[in-house]
C-alpha cells in the first residue's frame, strides 16, 4: 500500500466516515458455509480440495475446508464453493 492510500485512510478516519473498503483493497464475502467471494485478488498460489491460498495486495488469504473448488475466477473476482471451515489472513512483513 502506498503513501497515497495511507493518506486517504487517515482522512477517512479523521472525518469519521463509515469504514468502506479503499480502492484495490480485497473484499471477502462469506455466504453461509458453502461459498466465499474474494474481490480484488492477485491470483491463487495453492489449490487443493482442502485448501485454497489466494494472493492479495498485502499478503494471502487461506480458505480451508472440504470439497473446495474454484467455481469462478475472473481478474476481479474469485468464487470458491465447498464446505468452508476456516478463513485466515496472513500479512506480509512490513505491510
Amino acid at each position: 500500500m502506498g503513501k497515497g492510500y495511507r493518506i486517504m485512510e487517515l482522512l477517512a478516519d479523521r472525518a469519521e466516515l463509515e469504514s468502506e473498503p479503499m480502492p484495490a483493497q480485497p473484499i471477502i464475502e462469506i455466504a453461509g458455509e458453502q461459498r466465499i467471494l474474494v474481490e480484488n485478488h492477485r491470483g491463487v498460489s495453492a489449490y487443493s480440495t482442502e485448501k485454497v491460498v489466494i494472493n492479495v495486495e498485502f499478503g494471502t488469504i487461506c480458505v480451508c475446508g472440504c470439497g473446495l473448488r474454484l467455481f469462478r475466477m475472473t481478474k476481479e473476482q474469485l468464487v470458491i464453493r465447498g464446505r468452508i471451515d476456516t478463513v485466515s489472513l496472513q500479512r506480509r512483513n512490513g505491510k
